[in-house]
């Protein structure tokens, strides 16, 4: 069987990617093409277990393929990456209703942001509510709505469950007015009163985890490595277009090249070693932890938490990166239509993600010191 290079089919669609970069930062959800290239191309579903047509890739190719494309447009990047944890995390419990996503091409979208209600029927679960920050869900035909199950109005369980329904059966709520990522579609979805069967009610995220070694990571650990990987595509992208000006550039009333002033290249050496420190302290843990996992072997605490100290510090290098190069490009990376322009605001949203937001780092530091974490994202 010939073994599906994941890379090259990254690298393959950034042509497609830089080109509709404009569309999708205007529309404010990624076109279509992209979209259907990315089913196409199987790069959805390189997390996904076989059976859902699926590559069950090691987190290291993952990451690499969602960098790539986050170079091409951090906001192609964002939905990739979210596309790649909803059929990595929650497809597998799709065990019960296989159908809904039997079509390789078929996308799926989903969302922790908020839980709705589903009350019991006796052909189902009635099922409301409005979930935020559903990347993607414009080219979907398929949602995984976080929801609580209840019975003559008390909860049936203590548990979060997803409710799996199709395009017919929900909105979508115009609610995403950012300037970061803008391209990425992170609007809202709400379902009023949708009565979904009892085999489309299905396991949380993350759940099942004996159905591929993805699922014996920590939970906190996928969601933080994935969005890192969104921001050092951005990042890389920075200092790539910060050189392209420099050689092209001379600033105002001076006669020397921007590359030829000291300033600039000072900058260009810091951003480099922070961005390659940062993206090699997150790989080189990454691939400790998955080593582990696929040995069956105990994953320590310290681990874990080095996984959230690194991920988080390198939201915070990519942020610094692109404040450096953009700071030594002077005015023009405040000019819109300058790529710097829109990878600063790229790059902030990455920065303020609850899953590699600062506070990680105090909690996983607790870790360190043998106590216990307080935080969610080094509990799940």
């Amino acid at each position: 069987m010939t073994q599906i290079d994941y890379i090259e089919r990254a690298e393959s669609v950034t042509p497609l990617v830089r080109e509709l970069a404009d569309v999708a930062e205007q529309q404010r959800y990624l076109p279509r093409p992209i979209a259907e290239a990315f089913a196409g191309l199987g790069l959805y579903r390189i997390a996904a277990p076989l059976d859902c047509h699926g590559a069950d890739t090691d987190p290291l190719t993952q990451m690499r393929v969602i960098e790539i494309v986050s170079e091409a447009d951090g906001s192609a990047g964002w939905n990739l990456m979210i596309g790649i944890e909803t059929f990595g995390l929650v497809a597998p419990a799709l065990v019960s209703c296989p159908e809904l996503i039997s079509d390789p091409l078929t996308i799926m979208a989903s969302s922790t942001a908020a839980v709705g209600r589903a009350e019991r029927r006796d052909d189902g679960w009635n099922v409301s509510g409005q979930w935020q920050f559903v990347s993607g869900i414009h080219n979907a035909q398929v949602f995984g709505a976080t929801v609580k199950l209840y019975e003559d109005g008390e909860a049936v369980d203590d548990r979060f469950h997803y409710a799996v329904v199709e395009q017919d059966d929900y909105e979508i709520v115009d609610t995403w007015n950012v300037s970061g990522l803008r391209g990425s579609g992170s609007h809202d979805v709400r379902i009023n009163n949708v009565t979904v069967e009892n085999n489309r009610i299905v396991e949380p995220m993350g759940g099942l985890r004996n159905r591929s070694a993805q699922l014996r990571l920590p939970l906190g650990n996928r969601l933080a490595f994935n969005k890192v990987a969104v921001g050092l595509g951005i990042a890389r992208a920075a200092i790539d277009s910060f050189v392209e000006l420099a050689t092209s550039k001379t600033p105002r009333f001076n006669s020397r090249s921007l590359r030829d002033r000291p300033s600039a290249q000072i900058a260009v050496a810091k951003a480099e070693a922070r961005l390659h420190g940062a993206r090699a302290a997150v790989f080189e843990q990454v691939a400790k932890n998955w080593a582990l996992v696929v040995a069956d072997a105990p994953l320590p605490e310290r681990d874990r938490a080095l996984v959230h100290v690194l991920c988080s510090d390198a939201a915070q290098a990519i942020a610094e990166v692109v404040d450096i190069v953009a700071n030594a490009s002077g005015t023009t990376a405040n000019q819109v239509g300058h790529p710097l322009e829109r990878l600063s605001r790229d790059a902030r949203v990455i920065r303020q993600h609850a899953t590699v937001a600062p506070q990680n780092m105090e909690d996983a530091g607790r870790v360190l010191l043998g106590l216990d974490p307080t935080g969610v994202m080094l509990r799940i």
